[in-house]
C-alpha cells in the first residue's frame, strides 16, 4: 500500500539548505539583532529597579542623611515616602508600557501588511532609543522626577516598541519557508532572551557610574542598529531578484501536515507551500487580511489566550527576576543581574530543541503541553531554591527552559503557521496582523500580570507570586487543550496508516 503524501516523513532541513544564500543568513542576523536590542533596552529597566527605587526614596536608605546636608536638600528629588510605594509604583510602569505595547502590538500589525517593513522596523527602534534616553538618562541629567512624565514616556515606549516583532517574524516568513520552520524559528526566536542578556550584561558593566549609565548605553545601541537595519535589511527574496521559495519544491510540506489540524483543508498546492509575504510586485501583491478576518482564522484564538497566561509569567520573570534575587536573598544588584541571564539561556535552548521536535514529530500543540506541565514543577522547585547561587542558577535555567521554550515557540514559528494557513492564500498579507493578534493578546495578559505580581508580593510575599505563576501555567495547558487532542489523534491515526502501509 502506497503511503499518503501528507504522511510521508520529509527531512526537515531539506528544504531550507538547498534554499540557503547569503542572503538569507544576512536577513537571519539583522532580524535577530533588531529585536535582541529592543529587548535589550526593556531589560535595563528591570536591571535597574533597585537603584531607580532607591533614588526615589533616598530618606528611607541613608539614616545619616540629615546630618550631611539640609533634609529637605536631600529630599527634593524623591518621588515615594518608602520603598514600598516606590516598588508598586515600578509594576505601574511595567503595566503600562505592556498595556501599550499590547495596543500597538494590534495596530503595527496591520501597519506591517500595509507599509514597507523595513521603514516601520527602523523607525521604531530609533524612535524608542530616544525616549528610553529621555526617560532613563536625561530626567537623572536635569534631576527632573515626576511620575507622569514617566508614565506618559513609558506609554509612548510601548506604541513604539509594538513595532518590532510583527515587523521580524513577517520578514523571517518571507524568507524561511516551511521545511524545518520549528528548528529555524526556535533558534531565531533566542532573539528576545540573547536582548535579555546584552541588556543585563551593557547594565551590569556600567550600573556602578550611575543607572542613567545604562539607559545612555543600550539607547544608543539601539538607535545605531535601527540605522544598521534602515540600510541594510531586506524585507523579501524578490527585493534582489530571487524565486519565491517554494516555487521549486514538488513535496507537500511537514509543516502543513504537523499543523493540518489548525490549519484548514488537504487540498495544497505544492508550488504554493512558500509563497511571499511581502511581495514587491504590485499587480500581485494580494490584499491584506482585515483585522476580524484574522481573529477568525483557525487555532488563532486558543492560542492568544494561551499566550496570554504564558507571556505573563514569562514577562514576570524578565520584569521582576533580577529585583526577586535582590529582595529575596540580599544579594548585590549586579550580581543579581548576571545570575538572572540563566533564565534566557535556558529559554535559548528549550526554544531550540522543542523546535526541533516539533519539526520531527510535525505536530506543535503536544510538544507545548508536555513542556509546560515540567515547568510546573520547575516553578514549585525554584519557589523553594536555597540561598545558593550555583544552584539558583540551575534551577533558574530549567524553569527558564520549560517556560521561555513554549513562550518563544507560540510568538515564532506558531504565529508563523496560523499567518500562512490554506485559508488565507487569497489574500496573503495576514502574517504581521496574525502574529500582533497574537504577541498583542499576550501582552494584554502579561500587562495585567505585573501589577498583580507586586500585589501579591506586598501582600503575600514571594511565595504565593510562584503559586500565582502555576496557575497561569495551567491555564496555558487548558486552553490549548483542544488543539493538542486533535494533534495527537492525527499523529495516532497516520501511525496506524503507516503501519497498514508496510
Amino acid at each position: 500500500m502506497a503511503v499518503p503524501g501528507s504522511l510521508r516523513r520529509q527531512p526537515a532541513s531539506r528544504g531550507l539548505v538547498s534554499h540557503c544564500t547569503h542572503h538569507h543568513i544576512v536577513v537571519f542576523l539583522l532580524t535577530f539583532f533588531s529585536y535582541s536590542l529592543l529587548h535589550a533596552s526593556r531589560k535595563t529597566f528591570s536591571n535597574v529597579k533597585v537603584s531607580i527605587s532607591s533614588q526615589w526614596t533616598p530618606s528611607c536608605l541613608n539614616s545619616t542623611a540629615p546630618e550631611l546636608r539640609p533634609y529637605e536638600l536631600w529630599n527634593s528629588s524623591h518621588l515615594f515616602p518608602n520603598s514600598e510605594e516606590a516598588t508598586l509604583f515600578l509594576g505601574t510602569l511595567d503595566t503600562i508600557f505592556l498595556f501599550s505595547y499590547a495596543v500597538g502590538l494590534f495596530v503595527s500589525g496591520i501597519v506591517g501588511d500595509r507599509l514597507n517593513l523595513r521603514w516601520v522596523l527602523s523607525f521604531g527602534m530609533c524612535s524608542s532609543a530616544l525616549v528610553v534616553f529621555s526617560f532613563g538618562t536625561l530626567t537623572e541629567w536635569l534631576h527632573f522626577y515626576n511620575k507622569w512624565f514617566y508614565c506618559c514616556l513609558w506609554v509612548v515606549n510601548g506604541l513604539l516598541q509594538s513595532t518590532g516583532w510583527p515587523c521580524v517574524v513577517a520578514v523571517m516568513g518571507n524568507w524561511f519557508g516551511k521545511a524545518g520552520r520549528g528548528f529555524v524559528f526556535g533558534l531565531w526566536s533566542a532573539c528576545a532572551s540573547v536582548g535579555n542578556i546584552l541588556g543585563a550584561f551593557l547594565a551590569s558593566c556600567v550600573l556602578k557610574y550611575g543607572y542613567e549609565y545604562a539607559f545612555l548605553v543600550t539607547a544608543s545601541v539601539q538607535f545605531a542598529g535601527g540605522v544598521i537595519v534602515f540600510f541594510g535589511l531586506l524585507t523579501s527574496p524578490k527585493e534582489v531578484g530571487l524565486p519565491e521559495l517554494g516555487a521549486d519544491e514538488d513535496e507537500v510540506s511537514v509543516e502543513e501536515d504537523a499543523n493540518r489540524p489548525l490549519m484548514g483543508s488537504d487540498d495544497v498546492d505544492d508550488d504554493d507551500q512558500n509563497y511571499s509575504i511581502q511581495a514587491t510586485d504590485n499587480e500581485n501583491q494580494p490584499k491584506a487580511i482585515g483585522f476580524f478576518q484574522a481573529c477568525c482564522l483557525p487555532g488563532v484564538v486558543l492560542y492568544s489566550l494561551a499566550y496570554a497566561c504564558l507571556k505573563l509569567v514569562n514577562y514576570s520573570f524578565f520584569f521582576w527576576l533580577p529585583f526577586y534575587l535582590s529582595n529575596n536573598f540580599g544579594w548585590k544588584e549586579a550580581e543579581a543581574d548576571q545570575l538572572s541571564i540563566w533564565y534566557d539561556v535556558g529559554g535559548i535552548i528549550g526554544g531550540t530543541i522543542q523546535g526541533l521536535i516539533s519539526d520531527v514529530l510535525q505536530k506543535r500543540a503536544p510538544v507545548l503541553a508536555v513542556s509546560l506541565l515540567f515547568a510546573v514543577g520547575s516553578l514549585f522547585g525554584y519557589s523553594r531554591s536555597p540561598n545558593s547561587k550555583p544552584i539558583n542558577a540551575v534551577i533558574m535555567a530549567i524553569t527558564g527552559f520549560f517556560i521561555g521554550g513554549p513562550s518563544n515557540m507560540i510568538s515564532s514559528a506558531i504565529s508563523a503557521d496560523l499567518g500562512r494557513q490554506d485559508v488565507v492564500k487569497g489574500s496573503s498579507e495576514a502574517l504581521a496582523t496574525v502574529t500582533g493578534i497574537v504577541d498583542g493578546t499576550g501582552s494584554i495578559g502579561a500587562a495585567v500580570g505585573q501589577y498583580l505580581v507586586s500585589l501579591i508580593q506586598e501582600n503575600l510575599r514571594w511565595m504565593w507570586v510562584f503559586y500565582f505563576f502555576i496557575l497561569m501555567i495551567s491555564s496555558t495547558i487548558l486552553f490549548i487543550s483542544p488543539l493538542t487532542v486533535r494533534e495527537i489523534r492525527l499523529l495516532l491515526h497516520e501511525r496506524r496508516l503507516r503501519m497498514l502501509a508496510e
